[in-house]
């Protein structure tokens, strides 16, 4: 990859990044204050919990649009050891929800 490239991979990884701590904040701290509002409400759990699931979702997130710049690029090598990254992520996702 050049430096132009690069640079524009590095931005939009900032974008994602951004993007996903922003939202993942903004939901968490919705949950919250709704729960202390009104704890009897379920509303407030649920916003939270997708909050949580945005912040995970996020590094993920990132190796997506890593794997999707690098396959535009066809920089093959880097394909294939962020996709590897990828599988082991999701491997591990799937193990967590199996208990």
């Amino acid at each position: 990859m050049n430096t132009e490239a690069v640079m524009r991979l590095e931005r939009l990884l900032g974008i994602v990044l951004h993007a996903g701590a922003v939202a993942s904040t903004a939901l968490l701290s919705v949950g919250l204050l709704l729960l202390l509002a009104a704890p009897s409400q379920a509303w407030g759990a649920r916003i939270a919990t997708v909050g949580l699931l945005i912040l995970i979702a996020t590094p993920v997130a990132r190796v997506v649009t890593s794997v999707a710049q690098y396959a535009a690029e066809r920089d093959w090598l880097f394909v294939i050891l962020t996709a590897t990254v990828l599988v082991v992520l999701l491997g591990s996702l799937l193990v967590a929800l199996r208990g």
